[in-house]
């Protein structure tokens, strides 16, 4: 049998490399005298330091920190004196300024002479002839009005078909400013309505998501039933979308009586609510809008807002 050559050999005294300090087969010295011979290792503490390269100045200066510079804030635009179209119409008394839009759409607007299509236009109120079907616009002060609606007056500024308008019971000595309802109450609707020519404040309070308060005082054919009371506080489904009353109550416990808080500006809504569940309203009332009464006003009667109710009523405040 074969001897295999071995994994590993031992080293002898001539195949042992041989330091030039000593001679074959002599052992290493760890004598003091010879170590000291020897060249001193390094340690890391030789090693140079990353910034001993750099000046002495450099390494001296304290460390600071700087952050990002902030971006400065926009600069107001400059007031050029210039405002939109829709607001002058709607600040002038005529229309909202959802309103007015649709006007500039269909080309009933000209400014100097130019039809004028394009919403966002701006003009110049103090230089600019801005006409609306012909007739120039002028700027007027701002006024609000309440008035007691009476029972067959539509609530509208014009209607062909109608014999009477909400517009015939103001009187154009004592409010010459032309002024238009805020919302609507149906011909048969009785109460609080809100007049003015401020197109700001009208969008404000008929706009869906600003969720003004109204409360109805509702005289019903036949007594509201409890399931059925409860149905209009739970919600009803109508065909153009779920409905449900804030506040629901009796009227001094006639069940033929009752009031209703809501904030729904849909139209006819709660006529449509109660017809819904086989009611018909013989009566509806509507006492409070948006922080308003028909106190001391009898039916087909109105008076001028008190600066403080102006106030209430431009801040929001009239929950």
């Amino acid at each position: 049998m074969e001897n295999k050559r071995p994994y590993g050999r031992r080293k002898t005294d001539e195949n042992r490399q041989t330091s030039p300090t000593r001679s074959a087969g002599q052992r290493r010295s760890y004598d003091k005298d010879e170590r000291e011979k020897r060249p001193a290792r390094k340690t890391f503490t030789d090693k140079a330091k990353p910034y001993d390269d750099k000046p002495k100045a450099y390494r001296d200066k304290p460390k600071t920190y700087t952050s990002k510079p902030k971006k400065q804030a926009a600069k107001p635009a400059k007031d050029d004196g210039l405002v939109r179209l829709n607001k002058f119409i709607a600040n002038s008394g005529i229309c909202s300024r959802r309103e007015a839009d649709t006007f500039i759409e269909n080309g009933l607007v000209s400014v100097n002479g130019v039809r004028v299509t394009e919403l966002g236009t701006k003009v110049d109120p103090a230089k600019d002839d801005i006409r609306f079907n012909g007739s120039r616009i002028k700027g007027e002060k701002k006024v609000y009005l309440v008035m007691n609606k009476p029972k067959d007056f539509v609530t509208t500024l014009s209607d062909p078909h109608a014999d009477r308008t909400v517009m015939d019971l103001i009187n154009k000595g004592l409010c010459p400013e032309r002024v238009y309802p805020v919302g609507r109450l149906d011909k048969a609707t009785t109460g609080v309505l809100l007049f003015t020519n401020d197109g700001d404040l009208a969008d404000q309070l008929t706009h869906p998501k600003h969720q003004v308060r109204k409360i109805y005082h509702a005289t019903l054919d036949k007594a509201l039933r409890k399931e059925d009371f409860d149905k209009i506080l739970g919600g009803i489904e109508l065909e153009d979308g779920p409905i449900a009353a804030d506040a629901l109550s009796y009227v001094e416990g006639d069940k033929t009586q009752v009031g209703l808080e809501i904030h729904s500006g849909r139209n006819r809504i709660v006529r449509r609510m109660f017809e819904h569940l086989g009611y018909k309203v013989k009566k509806l009332d509507r006492v409070y809008f948006a922080g308003l009464t028909k106190k001391n006003l009898r039916r087909g009667a109105w008076r001028f807002l008190e600066e403080k109710e102006i106030a209430l009523l431009k801040m929001g405040a009239f929950e």
